[in-house]
């Protein structure tokens, strides 16, 4: 493939656009924790982590799958039309239809957290330090969501640039914001808590609308009146978005549900295994803020392929062109086992090392060397799962990761409070076998 090819495919300049934000990203979000780590405490880091489940449970709703519907019929309005006039007026309608869509879920849902922050940090994540977090993360959600529904635009439009800057600043704003008020509180002689990582973690959303929201301003403007209230309020237009938008919705709130019920059970199970409600909440707070966070790095890649693939195979399948979708999956599975094996020998020689330098931490060092097994997997699952998406087995994928979920729920239900968190690591490995074995089997026609 020569230079001038991959310049002119939007897949691969896509990929390494996205690829090379979300390595930025990454290496910031990466010694972020560790200054995390360092300043709050393993405490403080794993209930700043508990408000992770209920973040994922409100993006889920009110625009994960928005955003996914918003860069489909955005692709579809641009490559069906040979007016690229009314391509541009079908796409901006669809865009407007999920604003508008989202905004209003963000402000009801963002209106019920707020309201009941209390009973959610002491009914459902069990610890009440976490209600002044939740209220102040009410604050995220619509930046968040408009922000999300921009990048899907841009996705649809195959360009990666705009989601790509958007992630990037993001996470300056959100690290540099934290680092700002830790000078402040230094001065006074006032501790970080979490709920300045929190404080960021709002500012980094708004840095992102903003960032966003000019990208969409700097549009060219259609001529007048070729844009109308008409299209935005076809019916047609507005059935099929909902066709799209709602059982995807449910189908992400099941995953999200299932993974935050998994979350959240591990400190509760760890502390009928004998640790304190601290010392449940340090082991957490090692595993997610730190060990995941290391096994987690390298999906930046696979991560940013996956948001590509979709839209790929969606058009390569509405062509009925078979061998292009062969060829896809089968590098998308040698891509995945090359990085994955890679990944793993190198965690495998320095986890100690990674926990006790960067950490100072030996038992994050002991977890990442257990968990090293899991990158082929997670890298195989993810890329399959993409391509099982755009050829339009939502419903497949669903029921894959819903099994692999329930398979850690019930380590962590039934083993954990026995066995201690290493039930919970056997469990993650056992559930990532099941979901590449399953996504491999599900491609098998194609493989």
């Amino acid at each position: 493939m020569t230079l001038s090819s991959i310049k002119k495919n939007p897949l691969i300049t896509g990929t390494l656009l996205m690829t090379a934000a979300g390595v930025l990203s990454r290496i910031i979000g990466f010694f972020y924790r560790i200054f995390l780590s360092r300043t709050i405490g393993a405490e403080a880091l794993g209930i700043y982590q508990l408000i992770g489940p209920v973040f994922s449970l409100c993006f889920a709703l009110t625009a994960s799958s928005i955003q996914t519907s918003i860069s489909k019929f955005v692709s579809d309005a641009i490559g069906g039309c040979k007016d690229s006039l009314c391509g541009e007026k079908k796409a901006r309608a669809f865009l407007l239809l999920g604003l508008v869509l989202s905004c209003g879920l963000s402000a009801l849902t963002g209106i019920f957290m707020y309201c009941n922050a209390d009973w959610i940090a002491t009914r459902f994540l069990g610890e009440a330090r976490c209600a002044p977090l939740l209220v102040l993360l009410t604050y995220s959600l619509l930046p968040c969501c408009i922000h999300a529904c921009i990048n899907g635009y841009y996705y649809g439009k195959k360009n990666a640039f705009v989601p790509s800057l958007c992630q990037l600043i993001e996470q300056i704003a959100r690290v540099g914001s934290v680092w700002i008020i830790f000078q402040v509180t230094t001065e006074k002689g006032i501790p970080l808590t979490a709920f300045h990582a929190v404080c960021g973690l709002v500012i980094g959303e708004c840095f992102g609308l903003l960032v966003s929201m000019s990208a969409l301003l700097q549009e060219k403007r259609l001529p007048r009146g070729s844009y109308s209230t008409d299209s935005v309020c076809n019916r047609t237009m507005t059935h099929a978005f909902l066709a799209m938008v709602i059982p995807l919705t449910i189908n992400r709130l099941s995953v999200a549900f299932s993974t935050s019920l998994e979350n959240l059970l591990i400190p509760q199970k760890l502390q009928l295994y004998g640790y304190s409600q601290a010392d449940a909440l340090s082991v957490y707070g090692i595993l997610s803020g730190m060990t995941l966070s290391i096994i987690l790095f390298p999906c930046v890649l696979t991560n940013s392929l996956s948001v590509l693939l979709l839209p790929a195979i969606s058009e390569a399948k509405g062509r009925a062109n078979e061998n292009q979708i062969r060829r896809t999956t089968k590098k998308a599975i040698r891509l995945g086992l090359l990085l994955g094996f890679a990944f793993t020998i190198l965690f495998l020689f320095t986890g100690d090392m990674i926990g006790n330098k960067l950490f100072h931490n030996a038992l994050a060092g002991r977890f990442i060397c257990r968990l090293a097994w899991l990158c082929p997997l997670m890298y195989i699952s993810s890329l399959l799962s993409s391509i099982l998406h755009g050829l339009g087995r939502p419903k497949q994928v669903l029921f894959v990761n819903l099994l692999a979920c329930l398979i850690r729920i019930g380590m962590i239900w039934f083993l954990v409070p026995g066995y201690g968190i290493g039930a919970y690591l056997w469990g993650l490995l056992l559930s990532q076998v099941f979901a590449s074995v399953a996504c491999m089997w599900l491609l098998r026609e194609y493989m």
